[in-house]
């Protein structure tokens, strides 16, 4: 087997920061055409290869080739047993150990479909993932599908949907120095503000994976002039939602608990959603991976592009090397047990399917 740390320092060495992945892209669909029966296209930024051997399950391999900037971590070092570098959580070291299983296929039990995708760190509008499923469904077509998100070798399944809501509350100008005549708007904020500081997390559990959702506000905007009553005041609110729930059952439990605090004449207004992922660990291959592996399964509290997967009927959860909490981080890193736990996992997965 190919060193596994050293394979992903030759990809942290390659930049390829989001919209500037072409070089990236490049060495892995050349690396890929070389591989005897694969089928290799390239849409855009984006790789795809697949096996046509006409097994009864396909399993998908994805991840996405862009990072975060630079800070200060753009060139790799390996010391001992850790790669330190951009990208080596998040998630180079998944895209290494994909590339590694599609070079030790031999008679899969599962045919494989590996999607190299563009522009996951940046506005969906850019994600090469959500491209294909828009212009290629058949490319990403599959049974199951695994991201190689930095989970530190657990399951993390399903994913929370996340919402974005902007509550604009009116109030009437006046004076500061005859504040009577007005309506504060900036002070009805702080009923809302009260709301939701006092809110307890619902906490579902779903195939066994405990999901925790959380309201938080995450930006307020509001104030005319330093000797005038405002007159209205917009609060963002985050949203995170557990997948037994829709965007609009989400948006209906809030609404529900401001109650009152928003009043007919305000403006409420959903700006941004990400539906959520169920966590499917009753599939077979999600429960062989599992089972076979004594995995920890716990749920993705964070938002992933499993959801786009679930959306389409696929069953999706994220495994992959590296600590989670360190993507995005100067002393990103990974350790080269994480890179062959993981490894051995899908070759074995591929190798045996469920």
């Amino acid at each position: 087997m190919t060193d596994l740390l050293q394979r992903t320092a030759e990809l942290v060495a390659v930049p390829s920061v989001s919209l500037d992945e072409g070089r990236l892209a490049d060495q892995v669909e050349a690396e890929l055409r070389g591989v005897d029966g694969l089928q290799v296209e390239r849409i855009d930024g984006n790789v795809v290869a697949r096996t046509q051997l006409g097994r009864p399950l396909r399993l998908v391999l994805a991840g996405h080739l862009d990072t975060v900037p630079a800070n200060g971590n753009a060139t790799p070092t390996i010391d001992g047993d850790v790669l330190w570098g951009l990208g080596a959580a998040d998630m180079k070291g998944g895209l290494a150990v994909m590339l590694e299983v599609a070079h030790t296929l031999d008679d899969p039990a599962v045919d494989v479909t590996w999607i190299f995708y563009t522009g996951e760190e940046i506005s969906s509008t850019h994600n090469g993932l959500g491209h294909l499923f828009r212009d290629r469904p058949d490319l990403v077509a599959g049974d199951v599908a695994l991201l190689g998100e930095p989970t530190g070798g657990a399951i993390e399944a399903g994913c929370q949907g996340s919402m974005r809501v902007q509550a604009t509350l009116r109030g009437r100008r006046a004076h500061t120095a005859r504040p009577w005549m007005g309506r504060n708007a900036i002070h009805r904020a702080g009923r809302v503000l009260s709301v939701l500081d006092g809110y307890e997390a619902r906490r579902p559990v779903l195939d066994g994976c405990e999901f925790r959702e959380a309201l938080e506000t995450v930006a307020i905007e509001g104030g005319v002039a330093g000797n005038v009553v405002p007159d209205q005041v917009t609060l963002t609110i985050n949203v995170r939602f557990a997948p037994d729930r829709t965007a609009d059952q989400a948006e209906a439990a809030l609404r529900d608990l401001l109650g009152e605090a928003i009043e007919p004449d305000d403006e409420w207004k959903v700006v941004d959603v990400a539906v959520a992922a169920p966590p499917s660990m009753t599939h077979p291959l999600l429960a062989a991976l599992r089972d076979r592996n004594d995995a920890v399964v716990r749920a993705k509290l964070g938002w992933t592009d499993v959801a786009r997967f679930a959306a389409a009927g696929i069953p999706a959860a994220n495994f992959g090397p590296g600590d989670p909490t360190l993507a995005h981080n100067a002393d990103e890193r990974v350790e080269r047990r994480e890179l062959e736990a993981t490894f051995a996992a899908l070759a074995d997965l591929v190798a045996r399917g469920a």
